[in-house]
């Protein structure tokens, strides 16, 4: 057990703070956890994560952080869990290779294109199916996420994804859409974790670990039951997601060290007060920094609309481009690193995970100031 979580994360005076989107940085109570029970060799000459992924320790740490996972997410009775070797790109074709059944009519995948990341979902899929644009991105001035009205789903739909936080763009869906008889796919690699989630609302919900739920190489799968039943002929047994439900997601040797931290990480998660806490705390670091910004008289400009700004990748740039390069190279001095935007939309960009505490905000709002201050 994890005694005495510091959920707001190590003292303020902490000399350095990591903004990556990914891997983003892990609680400073589960590293030292991880140091204390994961890399120490028992009476038996056995780390944790040396253990065999058929032996009893692993099964039991497995179904534990499977427990924990349900119980954070209250996920409902006639869905399965799944833990997955690989990211979330493996899931871009995995999902249509399950979910199609064109012998039931369900021959078509449908996609809203809300940025960088559901584009490249549906350039996968296309590899896969004859796939419909669903919606497209809104905002001329500032960008926002499809309208959740006038979706396309046509009438062959085996489902329909959204990208539910663009990492890259900073855009979030204010709220779900309603997809009807569709069932709702969704990849939630950079926000679940960071609020409440109602895994009811969607068929299949899809996450890679490594922004709030542990290292690179695990990604999570909540499918409900009835789309298990799709006879999925093209995916090999790795990807098929009924024949790893079936086989507790051991058909191929799992991700073991990744389990093992994601584990510690849903108890850390848990013992914080659980995702309506998390919640109010993401929320209240995000509108901090977007106030920053929005308060800077132009300085800093956040591109993204209000009411769809992500709260887990503010995304934003300075007017004059020109002292991009001189703010990220202060801002590294100054103990705040990787700030640098994706390379596709460039300016800048803050990665505030729930392991980022609110001091590490507040030390890059007081640099963000104070460099506005110098050549404002």
């Amino acid at each position: 057990m994890i005694a005495n979580p510091p959920c707001r994360g190590v003292a303020q005076n902490d000399a350095a703070w990591s903004f990556a989107a990914g891997p983003s940085r892990l609680p400073d109570a589960v590293l030292a956890r991880a140091s204390e029970t994961l890399f120490r060799r028992d009476a038996h000459g056995a780390a944790a994560i040396e253990r065999p992924f058929t032996g009893d320790h692993f099964r039991e740490a497995l179904a534990d952080a499977q427990t924990r996972l349900i119980r954070l997410l209250q996920v409902p009775e006639h869905y399965r869990v799944l833990f997955l070797a690989g990211g979330a790109m493996h899931q871009f074709a995995a999902v249509p290779m399950n979910l199609l059944d064109p012998a039931a009519g369900l021959g078509r995948a449908a996609y809203a294109d809300s940025g960088y990341w559901s584009r490249r979902a549906m350039q996968e899929a296309r590899r896969h199916a004859n796939v419909t644009v669903a919606a497209r991105h809104a905002g001329s001035t500032a960008l926002a996420a499809p309208s959740l009205s006038g979706w396309h789903l046509p009438h062959d739909a085996a489902y329909c994804h959204i990208t539910a936080n663009e990492t890259v763009d900073g855009v979030a869906y204010p709220a779900l859409p309603d997809t009807g008889e569709v069932p709702l796919v969704a990849d939630a690699t950079s926000c679940i974790l960071s609020a409440p989630l109602d895994i009811a609302k969607f068929g299949l919900v899809y996450a890679s670990a490594q922004k709030n739920i542990g290292p690179a190489g695990l990604t999570i799968v909540i499918v409900r039951e009835d789309l298990l039943q799709r006879p999925a002929t093209a995916a090999p047994s790795p990807l098929h997601y009924g024949i790893q439900a079936a086989q507790g997601s051991c058909v191929n040797t799992p991700p073991t060290l990744a389990i093992l931290i994601a584990g510690l990480v849903f108890e850390w998660i848990e013992q914080c007060g659980g995702l309506t806490a998390m919640g109010e705390v993401n929320r209240r670091k995000a509108a901090s920094l977007y106030r920053t910004i929005d308060a800077s008289n132009g300085f800093y400009i956040a591109p993204v609309a209000p009411g769809h700004r992500s709260i887990t990748n503010a995304r934003f740039h300075l007017a004059n481009h020109t002292l991009t390069d001189h703010f990220l190279d202060e801002a590294e001095r100054a103990g705040l690193a990787h700030l640098r935007g994706h390379p596709h939309v460039g300016g800048l960009r803050a990665s505030l995970y729930n392991a980022m505490p609110e001091a590490g905000v507040d030390a890059l709002i007081r640099f963000m100031t104070q460099f506005a201050r110098r050549y404002g």
